[in-house]
């Protein structure tokens, strides 16, 4: 078959990471087409419900962050296993809480701004296979009109966690499932417990709770006894209303459920987030336990590593050997939040002798050592992430970079023109170092200059003279 359509980059999957994605590219000018097998109009589940200050952080560059904040309910404290407090109000962040909303919420805006951008979505597209060669991808797709081909120079799977993308690289997904039968509803309470977020077990049943901000609640609830029943068993209303009385020692007055589901979890990762011209993101690439709620959150940090060097390669200005550093930097942080969320399921879980003795260790450290909780925290909200730095690079390389007030504006304003941005210190001469890709700014104080990269972590910092300057752009902006 020849192809019938020809983009410079693919995206399959129309969730959150693949609209993120989608949204990035065409802000930079790529041509971007997004395949998705669901039929237009129709939603995924409901099941995601948190973002992070990170994630937050990120949509603020985009400029969607303050408008998703008003779709929810703001937290500023977690609670684990009923005593453990995870403080998030002191964050360094314009964002010092984790923001509940529903995760369609989230799709509806990453979507407005992938289609105002001009990404192309093709619903009810399903990726049926792929052969890659130098020069691109040629991938096979199914519709109902029929079978056809599409060619691009770069296809990404962020296809959910039964991604047909890595099924069809023959990547392995090495894990196990970590929990089934976990019961989930939205629920009203007639008696309203604080608004934090929960999570606490008894050993033979664990649940959690968090408050929406419209009078409705996500709750979870797992019984020991009942764990292996499949995702497709029907819950029943009673069912959960026990499992949460069994672990919060209330059930709060549970009433009117919107909806009630099922669903279990795995913990899994692909060794490889790039093979040749096809990379995966969010779920295709790696699946987290729900403890800390981070999963949604990373798939969308994948994604706002991924499309800025995408952009890059496609339009020039660096080698495809850039798109490497995609998997360097993201596999870490992906092997991370799985060893903390699955800790965090664990311990939840917690019901022999050992198992409840580490938890009261946990509970000790995480609430009277400052730096611990500070690493426990920062995991959880995803500001405490950096990337690897090369030997003898600046402290600051890698770093997130934190909302830096400029003369007019904040950083992550100026993130949202998608390029690297040299903030220079007050009074610095900023002659010459314009060029394609960066913007210049000044400081509002300080002595150093600061090169951030379009997803807001620092590529390098140095003396504000301009041999040192050129020096430290060269290897991002030429």
């Amino acid at each position: 078959m020849s192809p019938t359509h020809e983009s410079p980059v693919v995206v399959a999957g129309a969730g959150p990471t693949g609209l993120l994605l989608a949204g990035d590219l065409a802000a930079a000018g790529v041509d971007v087409v997004v395949l998705e097998k669901r039929p237009k109009g129709i939603s995924n589940l409901t099941r995601a419900f948190g973002v992070h200050a990170r994630t937050l952080e990120l949509l603020d560059a985009r400029g969607l962050a303050d408008e998703l904040v008003l779709t929810g309910q703001t937290i500023r404290e977690l609670r684990l296993f009923g005593a453990v407090p995870f403080d998030i109000g002191s964050l360094p962040s314009r964002f010092p809480f984790l923001l509940v909303t529903p995760q369609y919420e989230v799709e509806k805006l990453l979507l407005r701004r992938a289609l105002e951008n001009g990404a192309v979505i093709r619903y009810g597209t399903e990726v049926a296979g792929l052969e890659q060669d130098g020069d691109g991808v040629t991938v096979s797709v199914r519709t109902e009109a029929g079978d056809t081909t599409v060619r691009t120079g770069y296809l990404v799977g962020a296809d959910g966690a039964r991604s047909a993308v890595r099924e069809a690289l023959g990547l392995p997904f090495p894990g196990k499932v970590v929990i089934r039968s976990v019961a989930l509803a939205d629920v009203r309470f007639t008696e309203e417990p604080p608004l934090v977020v929960r999570v606490h077990g008894t050993g033979g049943a664990f649940g959690f709770i968090a408050p929406f901000g419209d009078g409705y609640w996500r709750v979870g609830g797992w019984d020991r006894a009942h764990r292996g029943q499949p995702d497709d068993a029907p819950v029943e209303f009673e069912e959960l209303r026990e499992l949460v009385e069994r672990a919060f020692g209330s059930d709060f007055g549970m009433h009117d459920p919107r909806w009630l589901s099922r669903f279990h979890s795995d913990e899994r990762q692909v060794p490889d987030y790039r093979v040749g011209r096809v990379l995966l993101a969010g779920d295709a690439a790696h699946q987290h336990s729900p403890a800390g709620g981070q999963g949604m959150n990373t798939g969308l940090q994948d994604a706002a590593n991924l499309g800025w060097k995408l952009a890059a390669v496609h339009h020039g200005r660096s080698a495809d050997a850039l798109l490497d550093t995609y998997h360097a930097e993201r596999h870490p942080i992906g092997k991370a939040v799985l060893r903390s969320s699955g800790l965090n399921l664990r311990l939840a879980m917690a019901h022999n002798p050992l198992e409840i003795a580490l938890r009261t260790v946990r509970k000790l450290v995480v609430t009277h050592v400052r730096p611990v909780t500070r690493q426990a925290v920062g995991e959880i909200t995803g500001i405490g992430f950096s990337y690897p730095a090369p030997r003898g690079a600046h402290p600051l390389t890698g770093k997130r970079a934190p909302d830096l007030e400029l003369d007019g504006g904040r950083l992550y304003e100026v993130l949202r023109e998608g390029r690297f941005v040299l903030a220079l210190p007050p009074g610095t001469e900023a002659g010459g170092l314009a060029r394609n890709g960066l913007v210049v700014a000044h400081l509002t104080g300080g002595d150093e200059a600061l090169l951030v990269r379009p997803d807001g972590y620092y590529a390098w910092a140095g003396a504000p003279q301009a041999a040192v300057i050129e020096a430290g752009l060269a290897p991002w902006t030429g």
